[in-house]
């Protein structure tokens, strides 16, 4: 088997991971939720005009504004995690997100020359899988 064959075949099985799928769901259930829609459409646009403040010139800038705007977004950011549904995705997709790390972390390994078969993401403590912030495994 060549190594997109393999990769692809990796990408079925993460779909079939149970942690995966309720990912999928949540996210449905997210985009279905038209209150949670709602908050997310305001945060946006709250950013936006904190963005639009701060892209000014700095002699422009009016710091109330943006106090303002800054406060403005984050309780409306707040208000989105709140949510029971964006709550419940934060969890699922942290478990997807940990999934595809340790899977990153073995094929970094593997590609380190390590035994496909018996190395462990989780022997390296720490590690967060990018080598770009890597102080060594060894």
């Amino acid at each position: 088997m060549d190594a997109i064959k393999a990769a692809r075949e990796l990408g079925k099985a993460i779909q079939a991971d149970p942690r995966y799928k309720e990912y999928v769901a949540a996210k449905e259930a997210n985009d279905k939720d038209e209150e949670l829609q709602r908050l997310i459409g305001e945060f946006n646009l709250k950013r936006q005009n904190l963005q639009m403040e701060m892209h000014k010139p700095q002699e422009e800038q009016n710091e109330e504004k943006l106090q303002k705007f800054n406060k403005e977004m984050q309780e409306c950011y707040n208000d989105v995690m709140k949510n029971v549904n964006m709550a419940n995705f934060t969890i699922v997709k942290n478990a997807v997100d940990q999934l595809l790390n340790e899977i990153n972390m073995i094929i970094a390994m593997c590609c380190e020359g390590e035994d496909p078969d018996t190395c462990d993401p989780h022997a390296h403590g720490s590690c967060s899988g990018s080598c770009s912030t890597c102080g060594g495994c060894h």
